[in-house]
This record gives structure tokens, C-alpha cells and sequence, in this order.
């Protein structure tokens, strides 16, 4: 059993989380060049290119790399709202609290190593390197 996180730990993983987001909105922004994801994609659509099979998957490529950003985004979100609440840091499956370790090598996790390997098993997914 770990020990819940103290108010120094918390602070830390709070500012980390909010770093990790300034610098993915940044990514985002400069990624989609100031355009919404709608506006990029049609861009990427219009492209000019000799070579279809190519740009068709290049887009593919950019789009996945996009909803990535995106995807990690709401989980930092969602870990800066637990802290709010004062749930972060306990697995939200089994209850316990999630090693400091693991937080600090992603803070935004939900799951304890245990749990986060039991639900990518069920979805059939090749388990992460967790701490």
C-alpha cells in the first residue's frame, strides 16, 4: 500500500501537468499551423502532390498524430480536475492509492499498474511499459 500524495507532491504534479499541456497546445497549434482540425484536414486534402497513395498516407498519419494531442489533452484535463476534487491519485477501478513513481512518470494516469494492465488485456491491447 502506497501512502496518499502530501501537498508539496501534488503541487509538482499539478505544475508538470499544466507544463505537459501548455507545451501539447503549443504542438497542436503549430502542428495545425492556427487552423481548426476541420480547415487542416481539407488543407491536407488539397495538398498538392504527384503521389495519392503518399499524401493519402501522410494525412493519415497527421490526423492520428493530431487526435494523439488531443486524446492526451483531455486525460491532462481530466487529472488537473481530480486534483480540483481531490480524487488524484487514487486507481479509479480498485480504489488504491497509485504510486508516486508512476505519477511522476505520467501524471495524468488513472489506473494503478495493477488495474491499467488488467483493462488493457481486456481490450485486447499490448500493455504499456508502466511503472
Amino acid at each position: 500500500m502506497t501512502a496518499p500524495l502530501d501537498a508539496t507532491q501534488r503541487d509538482a504534479l499539478r505544475a508538470e501537468l499544466i507544463k505537459r499541456r501548455e507545451d501539447l497546445l503549443g504542438t497542436l497549434a503549430l502542428h495545425q499551423e492556427g487552423a481548426t482540425r476541420v480547415q487542416h484536414a481539407r488543407d491536407l486534402l488539397q495538398a498538392d502532390g504527384h503521389d495519392e497513395p503518399q499524401r493519402d498516407a501522410d494525412r493519415e498519419v497527421d490526423l492520428a498524430f493530431t487526435d494523439h494531442e488531443r486524446h492526451e489533452l483531455a486525460e491532462i484535463g481530466g487529472a488537473l480536475k481530480r486534483l480540483e476534487a481531490d480524487d488524484y491519485g487514487v486507481c479509479a477501478d480498485c480504489g488504491s492509492d497509485i504510486p508516486l513513481a508512476r505519477l511522476k512518470v505520467q501524471p495524468q494516469a488513472l489506473r494503478c499498474v495493477g488495474c491499467e494492465s488488467s483493462q488493457e488485456g481486456r481490450r485486447g491491447g499490448v500493455p504499456h511499459a508502466l511503472m
